[in-house]
């Protein structure tokens, strides 16, 4: 569902969920992906319900800008910056988004190839 009421992350979020927290500030909310591909596999979330980067608005810069900030700051701080680690957004059905909740995933500890999918 598009809307927060039924959204799987907002229920994260709520702490409805068990998800393991392992990032959080006052806008972004990061865990572990469920289904990890790599052995770093975390989502960045906002904690405010944003259905994808298409229904980011001019206003939204901050957060868009925090998310990738968090996802990297975790990235150096767990010592994965020196190697290299992935960000990945995917946008609606087409571009491989299942949860449409804008989330930025960070993947690392591995080579990653390209192009992906």
């Amino acid at each position: 569902m598009h809307t927060p009421e039924g959204c799987l992350f907002c229920r994260a979020v709520r702490g409805e969920l068990g998800v393991s927290r392992l990032y959080e500030d006052e806008a972004v909310l990061g865990f572990e992906d469920i289904r990890p591909q790599a052995p770093l596999h975390m989502l960045f979330i906002p904690k405010r319900h944003v259905a994808s980067t298409d229904a980011l608005t001019e206003a939204d810069s901050a957060l868009a800008g925090r998310l990738l900030w968090a996802a990297a700051n975790f990235a150096r701080q767990r010592g994965y910056a020196e190697d290299g680690y992935r960000l990945v957004v995917n946008c609606n059905a087409h571009g491989g988004q299942t949860v449409f909740h804008l989330h930025v995933h960070l993947l690392a500890g591995r080579p990653l190839g390209w192009p992906p999918g």
